[in-house]
């Protein structure tokens, strides 16, 4: 025993003395650090699938979140709108087509039908996402069966039967606070308007309405459930467009807790993100029009109809005109491929496009159509706004802003100059929607949610 203890305490001594030299070693090598795999576990780098369909409201948030996976070393795969091909590309993306093509960008006449207030969302399932949706799924799978994960938007109806298909996790998003449902934070319906004031009903209640939007709705699922039923796949229990819609793995929500907060009827594996930013052109400068104009007078009102509405323009953008003339503001018309208007002054300018990102804060108030997109980058800004929402998610957008108290809401039929003055000189001589905004836009500029949305993905690879 004697004899064996100083050959233990010899045997003690050589490896410290060998781990010893293993940290000098690395302490040189790292420049005074310890090499990463001393006290990290390899990180798993996975191929990203991440589809969506829709306007740029839909492709932009996830843009953002696919540059951090990527910056994460994750390889990310678009797959998408041949629309979209070379904005991704541009990104250096891989793009994959998926069907059906977003036409209507092109197409005033298809985008009215899109935007209708009473029957868009129907139009939008019926004549566009169910005729497609075997064309979507063989897109879809083709892409997916060399990936590891999808992330995808809850538009893409055909990502659960893929995944479900080839047994693979994946994630879905939600862009906005109504895509939930919830009989505790009911959304406005928008071909039922009449139904606004739900919120203040208790949740019997409004679970009695979203019942009644989710029968009105069931007969559109039939294509989607004879899919499945030819792919082998379980029966849906129920609506795929409603509380069948999202991953049972993780549900990504898009939108900041400032517009919708977590309700118990919520999915259960819900992480609230925020919103997610995404301008194209972010680091470029304003075109030096834009600057001089900007140089020569007060802040502007923008008015502006997002990247879908924009096609249906209707009079809005003559009226904005009136409006900029009635209340003697300058103006800054944001009117895609619509053609100039002729009746524009010093004061007033047009220009097709501009990023909100920058644009946005240098406005006194911003006049939008409540898409999300808009929506969140309004808020970002601090401004005041004006909503004349279309259909979809609008005119619930609209709704939640203004109990926020940043914002007014003017109905699409009523937009003329004179009311549309009326309620601009309410936000711009009240300051409590200025400081509302700006109280609201600190909050948004706290939030990190490009990474929260990221390390909640990471976390199912």
């Amino acid at each position: 025993m004697e004899q064996e203890f100083p050959r233990m305490r010899d045997f003690l001594h050589h490896g410290i003395l060998v781990l010893s030299r293993y940290f000098l070693t690395a302490y040189i090598l790292y420049g005074g650090q310890c090499p990463p795999y001393i006290y990290h576990r390899e990180k798993k780098v996975s191929r990203i699938v991440i589809t969506t369909l829709g306007t740029l409201g839909d492709l932009h948030p996830m843009i953002a979140v696919a540059l951090e996976l990527r910056q994460r070393g994750h390889d990310v795969v678009f797959v998408t709108h041949k629309e979209y091909k070379s904005k991704l590309e541009a990104l250096k993306f891989e793009f994959h087509r998926m069907r059906p093509d977003f036409t209507a960008l092109n197409d005033p006449e298809e985008m009215a039908r899109m935007m209708d207030l009473k029957t868009g969302q129907e139009y939008m399932v019926r004549q566009w996402v169910n005729p497609n949706l075997r064309a979507m799924y063989t897109d879809l799978l083709e892409v997916a069966q060399g990936a590891d994960f999808i992330f995808s938007g809850e538009g893409v109806t055909a990502t659960p039967l893929v995944a479900e298909k080839l047994k693979m996790r994946w994630a879905s998003s939600a862009m906005v606070p109504m895509s939930f449902f919830s009989a505790y934070d009911p959304p406005i319906l928008a071909p039922f308007p009449a139904l606004a004031n739900l919120y203040k009903f208790s949740p019997t209640f409004n679970k009695s309405i979203i019942n009644f939007a989710k029968r009105v709705s069931n007969p559109w699922a039939k294509p989607v459930r004879q899919l499945r039923q030819e792919l082998g796949l379980s029966p849906l229990k129920g609506n795929p467009y409603i509380d069948c819609k999202f991953s049972p793995y993780l549900v990504v929500a898009l939108f900041s807790s400032v517009l919708g907060k977590p309700q118990p009827d919520w999915a259960p594996n819900t992480v609230v993100a925020g919103f997610t930013y995404y301008d194209a052109i972010q680091s470029a400068e304003l075109p030096e029009q834009i600057k001089q104009f900007l140089d020569a007078g007060e802040a502007p009102i923008v008015f502006t109809l997002g990247s879908a509405a924009v096609m249906d323009a209707g009079n809005f953008y003559e009226e904005s005109i009136g409006v900029a003339k009635l209340i003697n503001r300058r103006a800054i018309l944001l009117i895609g491929k619509n053609s100039p208007p002729q009746n524009l002054s010093n004061n007033i300018i047009a220009v097709n496009y501009l990023p909100y990102s920058q644009i946005f804060p240098h406005a006194c108030a911003i006049v939008h159509q409540g898409g999300i997109g808009t929506t969140a980058q309004a808020l970002r800004a601090g401004r005041p706004t004006l909503i004349m929402p279309y259909s979809h998610d609008q005119p619930d957008n609209a709704a939640r802003v203004e109990r926020l108290g940043t914002s007014r809401t003017i109905k699409r039929n009523q937009y003329s100059a004179p009311r549309v003055a009326s309620s601009l000189q309410e936000l711009l001589n009240n300051p409590s929607y200025a400081q509302k905004a700006t109280e609201i836009a600190r909050v948004l500029q706290t939030e990190n949610a490009v990474v929260i949305a990221c390390e909640a993905l990471e976390k199912q690879l």
